[in-house]
């Protein structure tokens, strides 16, 4: 099949929410829609044998909630659904960001008892920013939550974007019946548990004014035609441009844990969501059916397989075809490799892969080759934009435990490092290695993953640091000039790159003043600041 063909199968993006949204048990039910998996995980309990298909760190398992982003690759009605589960804790929110640069849409899960919630409108920044188009899923409508009017109000008020709603909840919490599917004119009875699974496990009346509604569901259908008759005489009509601009929001409703409401997603997944979109470079776009293959570095994670210490380089393919053994070229080192072993996911199973096209995620497999950011290439020099490093408001100090152990903490500080789960910062002047975060929860995690994945307890302790900036000058000799001079507050993060350290934010001000040649960074993208030294902790 040709390159064109192939990307116009393609759908590739990622599930957000607020934690306890319900993300994970969605992504769950979506793979099981689309035949996938066979049986569901249980992200409920903890001494439960079956875990979430997506989360498949130990330290997921234990507390039941999703630290890190997963990648799942699934067919569905003739397309290639590649599909992303992101950690809905604003802990983690980097990780996410970086996802979303990897998407051509997302999928909004929302409670329906609390609507939306501020790491679900964190995101939906994030999206409006990148023109991300986002679908929107109102979940747990079989419980006691807020009037569905409400929420569309909330939804628009808030996002500042139309609703389209595509699917209209018939009661709710005890007395919820079903959804009434506008765009086919028909009834979605609902029935509670989790063994139907596909359009034909359910039943299905046809009709708004079908009769058999009326009878069988009285006041309850009655209420919930006067709302459609009234959303849909005020909600503009889908509009596929307005959409795919991130201007409009399609809306369902249903209940993932019950398996309800799920194929009506699953299909305008494929309906709504475009395909593979061109991506932007530095020197140009790049469109996905260019004959050429390109791609980004858009994830790293070690571990994936403890029993190997693997490490493995996520790329979103942008344009072209790739093919095993390929001899590729990574843009920021300017060397050229052929990755024999690459691999599709589905969380963290693993297939071979042997080619790929525009919009698919595979994963390279290496040692320290690949950084995040990374552009890989036929041979053209390109580099692609929007990946973002926030300077991290925590920090700590961290020294092992037991010095026999040294090699261990500094060894998994660098990968942790690498793949963006925490900075790491080695000061110019001071031996103890410093790790910066976005929230608290980063050091339990990175505390958690260095004891069991890397066999070294780490002491850490609060540093008295609350800002980070990145540096730059357009004077080597300046720079060096300021490194020298604020040696005391200056570390190199786990690319080299150098940051300055402050007690308080006053000392970046009045430190901009003194040296107005230096340029002060509270986000450092790949495509600003490119630095070819070691890790610093390596």
């Amino acid at each position: 099949m040709s390159i064109d063909k192939e990307v116009l199968r393609r759908r590739t993006f990622a599930i957000i929410s607020h934690p306890d949204a319900g993300k994970t048990t969605l992504t769950e039910k979506l793979l099981l829609f689309a035949g996938a998996i066979h049986i569901a995980g249980s992200v409920k309990s903890r001494k439960a044998s079956r875990y979430a298909t997506s989360d498949w760190m130990e330290i997921e398992k234990q507390r039941g909630i999703s630290v890190a982003s997963s990648v799942m690759q699934m067919e569905y009605r003739d397309c290639v659904i590649n599909l992303l589960d992101t950690p809905g804790h604003r802990d983690f929110s980097e990780d996410t960001y970086r996802v979303l640069t990897a998407v051509d849409a997302a999928l909004m899960v929302i409670d329906a008892a609390n609507g939306i919630e501020p790491q679900t409108l964190r995101l939906l920044q994030v999206c409006r920013a990148q023109n991300t188009p986002v679908i929107t899923f109102i979940n747990k409508m079989d419980r006691e939550v807020r009037e569905p009017t409400d929420l569309v109000d909330e939804i628009e008020r808030t996002l500042g974007m139309p609703v389209v709603p595509c699917t209209w909840p018939v009661g709710m919490g005890k007395q919820f019946k079903g959804v009434f599917d506008l765009r086919n004119d028909r009834m979605r009875v609902f029935t509670a548990g989790e063994d139907r699974v596909g359009a034909n496990d359910d039943e299905i009346i046809s009709g708004i004014n079908n009769p058999e509604c009326t009878a069988r569901y009285g006041d309850i259908f009655a209420h919930a035609r006067q709302e459609i008759e009234l959303v849909q005489g005020v909600s503009p009509a889908y509009d596929r441009e307005e959409f795919l601009a991130g201007k409009q929001t399609p809306l369902f409703f249903g209940s993932a844990i019950n398996n309800f409401g799920v194929q009506e997603v699953l299909d305008a997944v494929i309906d709504f969501a475009s395909p593979p979109r061109p991506h932007q470079a530095l020197q140009r776009a790049v469109d996905p059916v260019e004959p050429k293959f390109s791609g980004v570095v858009f994830k790293i994670q070690a571990n994936m397989d403890p029993g190997h210490r693997d490490r493995v380089a996520f790329i979103r393919v942008c344009s072209g075809r790739f093919e095993r053994s390929m001899r590729l070229k990574n843009c920021r080192t300017d060397k050229f490799f052929r990755p024999s072993s690459v691999v599709s996911f589905l969380s963290q199973r693993r297939e071979q892969v042997e080619d790929a096209y525009a919009g698919d995620i595979i994963g390279i497999p290496n040692h320290g080759v690949l950084q995040l950011g990374d552009t890989l290439t036929e041979g053209e020099d390109l580099q692609f934009t929007g990946l973002p490093f926030f300077a991290p408001e925590l920090f700590q100090t961290v020294e092992v435990a037991d010095p026999l152990r040294s090699k261990q903490l500094r060894t998994g500080l660098a990968q942790l490092g690498e793949e963006g789960a925490i900075q790491v910062f080695k000061p110019v002047a001071g031996s103890l290695l410093l790790l910066g975060a976005v929230g608290q929860l980063q050091f339990e995690v990175v505390a958690h993953r260095l004891k069991h994945e890397y066999g070294c307890e780490a002491r850490m302790a609060p540093a008295r640091y609350v800002a980070a900036r990145w540096v730059t000058c357009d004077d080597e000799r300046e720079l060096q000039r300021f490194i020298d001079a604020n040696s005391h507050r200056v570390a190199h993060d786990a690319v080299g790159a150098p940051a300055f350290l402050a007690s308080n934010t006053i000392e970046i001000d009045v430190a901009a003043e003194q040296w107005p040649k230096i340029k002060f960074h509270a986000l450092r993208e790949h495509a600003g600041l490119i630095f070819h030294s070691n890790s610093a902790v390596s």
